[in-house]
């Protein structure tokens, strides 16, 4: 059977990827990129967009051969860094044996995906804008930079063109297809902490810094420059907002009082939240993801989350390695690849979306109460204990390969288990009395017997 040509609409991050695989197993590639090429423009150091990548978006740089090269450029974060309101700070270890979370420069990793993929035999044109696909049809319209149009039959097509695809927008329309989009109440702005002197870090370099304020909040993830990436998630109205700090001396006198610790290390802090653009955070969701064995889409196409789990890209990838799993096991049956694809994925988008809305809440508010620190500190210990009985959600999303859906299935058990332990007083006195050590087995079956 001949191998089918296949058309790529995104040569962001997992366009690149599944470039790479699909390459790897002879396909014949071609990606059509709505931007020009940024590996032929200067990006300031330290100006980009960091991700977090984990264990999920490790596996597929490792399949695409290109984990080495990335770690290279990868600062391990193993905790947050809280910068509390009454100005003490603390730190928090993600997982219980010192795992990592990596802070990555999206532009760097898409740039040395880009050239993976042409490596390995893949077209990418840019400046591309997809203005129409017809689905029914599998042909998509493409307008380039001199404004001239023109109309394209693929074979197969991948959606990998983000939150705001021309293909998924082009499914929403077609018969029995359900879709829908939501924007939450809070948008973001990107500011900058630049390097120290030297090249050194002004604060804790490995670490993922939170400035947690209730209903907002203030991150910072190091570059290898030495600078850092800051990102304010703020709401878009009411007060504070950004509708009501608009003056030089509105946003410094927020700032100073909200973020004390952090104005002196921003000497360009007024102009970057003056000039910076103001982005929305939107969850979309749509099924079904494909169209018969023509098209499909992956990543943000398919299921775009807002960034609180630091798990965007990470699912992203997660497709591109179920796809390869799915290829290497049905061959050349895309009916069976995609139906496969979709029944597996989707579930698990929907799960991701889930737990990223309510890491917000978490990393905006919860983590600024004494309460849930404890809650943390006892969950890596009962991590340690009961090791393969207990693993808490969040290690079970960044540290493993479980399902998201099951992590998530998970959140309500633990919450009831964690709420009895809590409300026994001291965890780490109680374990030592056997009593205490009785119930909890009993708690841990109950919790084993739910999940």
């Amino acid at each position: 059977m001949n191998k089918r040509s296949v058309t790529i609409l995104g040569a962001g991050l997992v366009g690149s990827v599944l470039a790479v695989l699909l390459r790897k197993r002879g396909y014949e590639v071609t990606v059509y990129e709505r931007r020009s090429d940024m590996r032929k423009e200067s990006i300031g150091a330290g100006r980009s967009i960091n991700l977090a990548m984990s264990n999920r978006g490790w596996k597929a740089l490792e399949l695409a051969g290109l984990r080495a090269e990335i770690e290279a450029i990868a600062i391990p974060m193993p905790g947050r860094f809280l910068h509390q309101e009454d100005g003490t700070s603390a730190f928090q270890a993600y997982g219980k044996n010192g795992e990592a979370i990596y802070s990555v420069s999206r532009g760097e990793l898409n740039k040395k995906l880009m050239d993976l993929a042409e490596q390995s035999g893949a077209k990418i044109h840019f400046n591309q804008r997809c203005t129409k696909v017809d689905v029914q049809r599998n042909t998509v319209h493409l307008l380039n930079e001199q404004g001239q149009e023109r109309e394209m039959a693929c074979d197969l097509l991948f959606g990998a063109d983000g939150a705001f695809s021309s293909l998924r927008t082009a499914m929403s329309f077609t018969d029995r297809t359900n879709f829908s989009q939501h924007y939450i109440e809070a948008g973001y702005k990107e500011l900058n902490i630049p390097a120290g002197p030297g090249g050194s870090w002004l604060i804790e370099k490995n670490a993922l810094h939170i400035w947690p304020r209730h209903n907002y909040m203030m991150i910072a993830l190091p570059n290898i420059d030495g600078s850092f990436t800051c990102t304010l998630f703020f709401p878009f109205e009411g007060n504070p907002s950004f509708a009501s700090i608009r003056t030089e001396e509105e946003i410094r006198d927020f700032f100073t009082r909200q973020f004390p610790d952090a104005v002196p290390l921003m000497p360009t802090l007024v102009e970057d939240f003056l000039h910076n653009p103001v982005s929305s955070l939107i969850t979309t969701r749509i099924f079904p993801w494909k169209h018969q064995d023509k098209s499909c889409l992956i990543g943000d196409a398919a299921h775009a989350i807002v960034p609180f789990y630091g798990q965007g890209m990470n699912a992203g990838f997660e497709d591109c390695s179920t796809l390869e799993a799915l290829m290497a096991e049905h061959g050349e049956d895309w009916t069976t690849i995609l139906a496969e694809f979709e029944k597996q994925r989707k579930p698990n988008a929907d799960a991701v979306a889930d737990l990223a809305l309510n890491n917000f809440i978490e990393m905006r508010d919860k983590v600024a109460d004494p309460a849930f620190l404890e809650r943390k500190k006892i969950e890596k210990e009962l991590g340690r204990r009961y090791a393969g009985r207990f693993n808490s959600v969040y290690e079970m999303v960044s540290f493993s390969h479980t399902p998201y859906a099951y992590a998530l299935h998970c959140t309500k058990a633990q919450d009831t288990l964690m709420s009895r332990i809590q409300a026994e007083g001291d965890f780490f006195t109680n374990i030592e009395q056997p009593a205490f050590c009785e119930r909890l087995e009993a708690w841990l079956k109950e919790y084993e017997a739910t999940v």
